[in-house]
């Protein structure tokens, strides 16, 4: 069982009742709690109201973080033909097809996301048990698999976060760094929480979203009032 220090204990006691109709006053609060020595990483979570023995319900989709990730990625473009050099001309860190295929069957997982052409898929398939457990496979539905190489790499660089719900009905985005100014990481959150919604299953009955927390790498998790939040944002049947 994990340790934790008597300041974390401390803070997650304090912390247990609180929930928040405020996300400001909740990072403000973990902002002044933590000490780590590192740029810590700002995360959101949900406990979804889905049904988990349907698969017609699986949740899943991306975020463009309007104040970017604060975290530097590697991108693999798998293609072929003209797209290999619009790929690398757009900034991928690698580009190839057949060749990075055999060489990520040997273990080779130096990047942290992958985008595929269409043309590309056939081939690919053989990575599903590799790149599918890491979140890693290309997905249309996620906006990765597309002919728009430059629009999708643009995006992953900017911050775009993908997300998809676990076997427990759980998401979890980071939203940005504990070095981002609070509004930053506001801006952050309500637009993945918004993402979130807007890929409810179709045959959800009742609570949506049944559950949100805020926590920052080395702290403990924050509850947030999604009902207020939803609230604020326009947003009715959470």
């Amino acid at each position: 069982m994990k340790k934790y220090s008597k300041r974390y204990n401390a803070l997650k006691e304090e912390l247990k009742n609180i929930k928040l109709t405020d996300v400001e006053e909740g990072i403000n609060l973990l902002k002044e709690n933590t000490n780590a020595k590192f740029d810590e990483t700002c995360n959101l979570s949900f406990k979804l109201g889905v049904d988990l023995k349907k698969n017609s319900q699986p949740v899943r989709g991306s975020v463009n973080l309007p104040n970017g990730s604060g975290k530097i990625i590697k991108i693999l473009v798998l293609a072929q033909g003209e797209y290999v050099e619009k790929a690398k001309q757009a900034g991928a860190d690698y580009v190839g097809g057949s060749d990075l295929v055999d060489k990520i069957k040997t273990g080779w997982i130096d990047f942290q996301s992958v985008v595929a052409t269409p043309d590309m898929m056939k081939t690919i398939s053989v990575l599903g048990k590799i790149l599918g457990p890491r979140g890693l496979m290309p997905n249309p539905k996620t906006g990765t698999v597309t002919f728009d190489i430059e629009k999708i790499i643009a995006e992953l660089k900017k911050g775009r976060q993908e997300f998809k719900m676990d076997k427990d009905g759980n998401i979890h985005i980071p939203v940005g760094k504990k070095s981002f100014s609070t509004e930053k990481l506001v801006e952050n959150i309500f637009a993945a929480i918004k993402s979130v919604y807007i890929v409810k299953p179709q045959g959800v009955k009742g609570v949506y979203i049944k559950k949100s927390y805020i926590s920052f790498t080395m702290s403990p998790s924050l509850p947030l009032d999604i009902n207020a939040i939803s609230q604020k944002l326009k947003i009715a049947n959470f």
